[in-house]
């Protein structure tokens, strides 16, 4: 069940969605470092991570679930956002190099139906990145952050998911080691709490950022025929008697 459009956007106006969005937006950019000329598309709620792509690519677009409403985004300029069927998104096959899901996999009921449209509307080579809770993290067991609400993945779960969609995972990530805790002087120290958890691989990330590309060419298996010939039997005509 998808939250609730408002309830996203006041979490990420918050001090701890302010930590949360430069945290897993830093994540997000590594990986998309170069976008320029490029159509990127964000869907779920992922408003709060398009904003620095929006000036260095060709086209911009946020598309929200009809479950979960829609804001306007960008505030001060004509929108960019729409509310979508999130299983038919109203784009012409392989329009788009990027896509950016995040608050979207681990909320819809069907998420390899999600995962196909999505695969649909990317280009040959283009690269989705998916940012979904983490089932090892205390992110996912507290209700006060939306990584808190849906389903969250283990790696190989998400791995299957991606492959059953036909994308291939080429990199992974994680972000948000630090306990989800609003107090202002724990906030302070979020970025050394991500440092110390990236160096040394801890395992209690909040969420897996994951960038998978579209696997345009799908291996279907084929049974090898015998080579032996089998001899079936032959009736050989006879010659009819004599008549006297």
């Amino acid at each position: 069940m998808y939250p609730d459009v408002v309830g996203l956007r006041s979490f990420y106006a918050q001090p701890l969605g302010v930590v949360t969005r430069r945290l897993v937006g830093r994540a997000i950019r590594a990986r998309f470092d170069n976008v320029r000329g490029l159509s990127v598309l964000g869907i779920g709620y992922a408003t709060p991570y398009l904003g620095v792509f929006r000036e260095e690519c060709e086209r911009a677009l946020a598309f929200m679930p009809g479950a979960q409403g829609v804001t306007r985004w960008p505030s001060a300029a004509p929108t960019l956002a729409a509310l979508v069927d999130e299983t038919e998104l109203p784009l012409r096959d392989g329009m788009i190099d990027r896509v950016i899901a995040v608050h979207l996999l681990e909320m819809t009921p069907d998420a390899e139906e999600v995962l196909r449209e999505v695969w649909r509307v990317l280009a040959p080579g283009g690269r989705l990145l998916c940012v979904v809770p983490s089932r090892r993290g205390v992110w996912a067991r507290t209700e006060n952050n939306p990584f808190g609400h849906g389903r969250p993945f283990s790696r190989s779960q998400i791995t299957d998911l991606l492959r059953g969609a036909l994308f291939t995972p080429v990199s992974w990530g994680e972000a948000l080691y630090m306990p989800p805790v609003s107090r202002h002087w724990f906030l302070r120290s979020a970025v050394a709490w991500e440092r110390v958890g990236a160096t040394l691989s801890l395992p209690f990330a909040g969420v897996h950022i994951v960038e998978a590309t579209k696997q345009v060419y799908k291996p279907v298996a084929t049974k090898r025929r015998s080579r032996l010939r089998v001899l079936q039997p032959v009736l050989e005509p006879a010659l009819a008697p004599a008549g006297g």
